[in-house]
């Protein structure tokens, strides 16, 4: 049962889910401060249904990148560092298996999702509906709009990662929607959006040969990497909008701290680099993401018990 567990976590990508997971706690931090509101079964099942739909984001995309011909490409191009979990281009599962525990998850999120629109109101399934349609046709055909290149995937990871989870996890807690939680978005789901638009850096040659026309295959790497250090400065703004507009507590200032790692990791790159060289900004990108995000959970939550 361990082994089985030790699988699934490294076919599903189990360690990134704190970027979805964050969201849903800012949510419901927000819901608690400014509402009042705190349904601790509803905030589980919330937990359980992000997780699940993260998970089969996931999944589907290694899914339809194997079918795709992109995973090949990236195992097959030299110098390129491949992010996918590598179980169906190396054959570690059939792909029968992974299809099935791929939509086993998105069943896990439904049912979810139908379980918190009797308590909170239909409209949730609108939340439910639109995350698993980007998460699809991110990379499934017809549609396929995270091989377009015309920043489609970038504005879909904002509104998977931010907007959605951060503005669903409150509607939840209250039966209602503000212009606090969209707000309240804007870091958190701007700094996963550069996550994942820097996580292209990798395996963007190998992109350019299947024809996935990422925003990096289409600027080309040093105007990609001119974006990518724009995006960060407009994240952290976003945090200062917040504190400014009174939707955080001056005291999240301290997340400000956590844009030193990826500078400093920017500062080292040059305007062309290996796939390697981008791996220290992956992982200054994630924490970034991550640390940010718990330190604006924390200061609104501070903020709700003073």
């Amino acid at each position: 049962m361990i082994e089985k567990w030790k699988i699934f976590k490294k076919a599903s990508r189990f360690g990134v889910i704190p970027v979805m997971l964050i969201p849903v706690v800012l949510g419901t931090a927000g819901a608690y401060v400014w509402a009042g509101e705190f349904h601790p079964f509803l905030f589980v099942i919330t937990f359980v249904g992000a997780a699940a739909a993260h998970l089969f984001s996931n999944m589907v995309n290694d899914l339809w990148d194997f079918r795709n011909g992109t995973d090949t490409e990236a195992h097959n191009t030299p110098g390129v560092i491949s992010t996918n979990s590598g179980f169906l281009s190396g054959g570690i599962m059939r792909e029968s298996v992974f299809a099935l525990l791929t939509w086993g998850l998105l069943v896990i999120a439904v049912l979810c999702g139908a379980i918190l629109s009797l308590y909170s109101g239909w409209e949730i399934l609108w939340f439910v509906a639109g995350g698993a349609l980007i998460a699809y046709f991110y990379v499934a055909p017809p549609l396929r709009f995270g091989y377009r290149g015309k920043g489609y995937s970038e504005l879909a990871i904002f509104l998977a990662f931010g907007l959605m989870p951060v503005l669903g996890a409150y509607f939840v807690q209250t039966g209602g929607f503000s212009l606090k939680p969209v707000l309240l978005s804007l870091p958190v789901g701007l700094l996963t959006t550069l996550l994942l638009f820097n996580h292209h850096f990798l395996h963007w040659r190998a992109d350019q040969q299947a024809g996935k026309r990422s925003l990096v295959v289409v600027w080309g790497e040093r105007k990609a990497l001119v974006f990518s250090r724009v995006l960060l400065y407009i994240s952290y703004a976003s945090l200062i909008v917040c504190v400014l507009l009174g939707v955080l507590p001056v005291y999240a200032l301290l997340a400000l701290l956590t844009v030193i790692s990826p500078l400093q990791v920017y500062r080292r790159l040059q305007p062309q680099n290996d796939s390697a060289a981008y791996l220290p900004l992956m992982g200054a990108s994630q924490q970034a993401s991550v640390r940010c995000g718990v330190i604006m959970a924390a200061a609104l939550l501070l903020q709700g018990l003073l």
